[in-house]
């Protein structure tokens, strides 16, 4: 669904994108993850043709950008860098327009029926006759999104699309687009919010100052850490039977280094230790994405 090589963007002396190689398959929850300034929103922007690389090659639906952009984009739902609208105009008519002005002529009453499916989608009320500009930032984001779901495109881009939205908003925007990919869109969604992408993501991509650090399927990320966890009360009895193998210990809890949890259950519980939880420990995400940054670190 998108591709590049060694794709670069370069403002003077700055480079904003350095080379990546973005590879996004169809069916994929792409989490586009970096911090404020890495370089994602230019990224996303390069992949739309809003912005020329200075090197490399960009594929969207299987067509070279910006070459192809007439016919690429129509078949992308879109929200980049914070939704726009007529501040004058309601939701429901700036989707009209929207809709009028980019896409096949359709009959109004379908035009007017799909409006309103997708703001309930949104959770947008189809009624409110207020002008956006009477709109809180969440209710802009979730305008934006509707906007971009009117040609029910196969590709979404959208980049911090939760922006602005309460916890509730940010669950309903989570099981909306994961409700979208079952059914067959392909989503690549750019945010710093790590927690969201680890909820939502089948497969990500972590930029760093511009350069792509990680770049893996959710399913192969090297979450083992070598540790098991146990909690007991007989921690002193714990850390003197497996001396040396203690990596540390707090309260009743003791982090031990070993492969095997059951093996070492076993060895706690034949030497009379009191094991009242035993579990090997992962690491989260947002390790896997600092590890990353560090190592990468120049």
């Amino acid at each position: 669904m998108i591709r590049t090589q060694g794709l670069t963007k370069s403002y003077r002396h700055v480079r904003a994108v350095d080379s990546i190689d973005l590879d996004v398959r169809e069916g994929d929850v792409y989490g586009f993850l970096g911090a404020n300034g890495s370089g994602k929103t230019t990224t996303v922007r390069m992949l739309l043709g809003l912005v020329l690389a200075s090197q490399g090659e960009a594929e969207v639906l299987g067509e070279s950008m910006p070459r192809a952009a007439k016919s690429v984009l129509p078949r992308i739902g879109a929200l980049v860098e914070g939704p726009g609208a007529y501040p004058h105009l309601s939701g429901r008519a700036n989707l009209t327009l929207f809709d009028s002005a980019s896409g096949p002529r359709v009959r109004r009453a379908a035009r007017r029926a799909r409006v309103r499916e997708v703001l309930d989608q949104v959770g947008l009320d189809p009624d409110d006759k207020r002008p956006t500009k009477a709109y809180s930032l969440g209710m802009r984001q979730r305008l934006g999104l509707a906007g971009a779901l009117m040609r029910r495109p196969p590709l979404l881009v959208l980049d911090e699309p939760t922006n602005g939205l309460d916890p509730q908003g940010i669950r309903d925007i989570r099981e909306l687009l994961l409700g979208l990919n079952r059914a067959g869109t392909t989503v690549f969604l750019s945010s710093h919010l790590l927690a969201e992408i680890e909820q939502m993501s089948t497969r990500i991509g972590v930029l760093d100052r511009g350069r792509l650090v990680l770049q893996s399927d959710m399913a192969a990320l090297p979450t083992e850490t070598g540790l098991v966890r146990v909690r007991t009360p007989d921690v002193a009895a714990t850390v003197s039977l497996l001396d040396g193998r203690v990596e540390h210990r707090e309260d009743d809890v003791v982090l031990v280094r070993i492969e095997d949890p059951a093996t070492l259950n076993h060895r706690l519980v034949s030497a009379g230790v009191r094991v009242r939880e035993i579990a090997p420990v992962h690491r989260g995400l947002e390790e896997i994405v600092l590890a990353a940054t560090e190592t990468a670190a120049p």
